[in-house]
């Protein structure tokens, strides 16, 4: 059998000549530049890497788009508003509500209430309580005369004034979730956290530790869980299984929040927790990725925290992303849309009014993070 060959040359500088010599083809030949660390990442300005996302769908004004997650996904929401995507409010706030309140009541952060959404875990949860695969939780949490959803406690401020009002908003936001599963074209979910608490009774998970946001610990029955990459995996594809067969045209992208932990109940130090975190999470969304071309991943979490950028992107707390970072993230999103799409073609506008901007950006507000109230709990 012939072997294809091909010369390369290199300057021998101790013998002051040009030597050539074979090189046999191999799979390594004919790859790009992309594939080649000194060419795409080493001889370029960070700010000239590119090329790092070859979608498997376009993502067009036609689509209706809904964000969930950790709180980088309301960047994605503001950028795509800006630029005329038809960002889907699945349960919009009251019209009398001034942006400042909407804010304040965690309208309009994301696309339907339920506040930040940390773990597969409990986006499994809502997925199948809103699509009646499982019980609504019985578990309210009580303090002062007010009530508390362990699913979501920090998004009524100062907590409900009833168990029936508490439940009356919550069946508000499970109705949101079936619609904005149903409705959406693209579901762009930001995986943010691997640590989260749960009640070992029931084995409800909580969005965050009872005891911080509202609630009392108890630990005869509360649980801190560090969730696996096999446990992680198996409730984001139970999460997807559900909405696909709800919305069988529906297209997920998947993201990983660059955001490191405010705290670590890991017992190791909150650097290298956010290390193992951030790991996990992007295998999982990797190989989630992989396994159905209705599911794709875009990397933004790279685009902030590869070496390569140098923290470039990062507040001089080393976690808050800064607006500059979050521009170069998108710029990227839509130049490898373009790069294998083209140019999104001009169609008919929705007939549907223009979804305001989330209440947050409306504010000028940062992003809202409920993680961050572990802060206060620091020495």
């Amino acid at each position: 059998m012939a072997i294809s060959v091909r010369l390369q040359t290199r300057y021998d500088a101790a013998n002051n000549k040009v030597m050539v010599r074979p090189v046999a083809e191999n799979p390594y030949t004919s790859l790009g530049a992309e594939a080649f660390w000194r060419n795409a990442v080493g001889a370029l300005n960070p700010l000239q890497i590119s090329g790092l996302w070859a979608p498997k769908f376009q993502v067009t004004k036609q689509m209706k788009l809904v964000t969930a997650g950790s709180c980088f996904a309301q960047h994605f929401s503001r950028a795509l508003i800006a630029r005329g995507y038809p960002w889907l409010d699945a349960e919009p706030a009251p019209s009398f509500m001034s942006p400042d309140t909407r804010t304040k009541f965690n309208y309009g952060i994301f696309s339907f209430r339920t506040g930040n959404i940390y773990t597969a875990k409990m986006l499994r949860q809502w997925v199948e309580i809103a699509l009646d695969m499982r019980d609504e939780p019985d578990e309210i949490w009580q303090e002062g005369g007010r009530f508390f959803d362990p699913l979501r406690p920090a998004i009524e401020p100062g907590g409900f004034a009833s168990e029936d009002e508490l439940r009356t908003s919550r069946a508000a936001c499970l109705s949101a979730i079936r619609s904005a599963i149903r409705d959406a074209g693209v579901f762009v979910f930001t995986l943010g956290l691997t640590e989260s608490w749960a009640n070992s009774e029931t084995g409800l998970e909580y969005a965050s530790c009872p005891g911080t946001a509202a609630g009392t610990y108890d630990a005869n029955k509360h649980v801190f869980v560090n969730h696996r990459v096999d446990a992680i995996q198996a409730d984001l594809n139970a999460a997807l299984a559900a909405m696909k067969a709800e919305n069988p045209a529906l297209k997920v992208l998947l993201t990983v929040s660059p955001v490191p932990l405010t705290a670590s109940a890991s017992g190791t130090h909150v650097l290298t927790a956010t290390t193992y975190s951030k790991s996990v999470l992007r295998a999982v969304a990797g190989m989630t990725a992989e396994d159905s071309d209705w599911v794709d991943y875009f990397p933004s979490y790279e685009i902030i925290t590869a070496p390569a950028f140098r923290g470039m992107f990062y507040a001089p707390n080393q976690r808050n992303v800064v607006s500059q970072g979050v521009d170069f993230v998108m710029k990227n999103f839509f130049a490898d849309q373009e790069a294998v799409f083209g140019k999104l073609k001009k169609g008919k506008k929705a007939a549907e009014k223009p979804v305001p901007p989330p209440a947050a950006a409306q504010s000028g507000d940062d992003v809202i993070c409920e993680e961050e109230m572990l802060n206060a709990f620091a020495k």
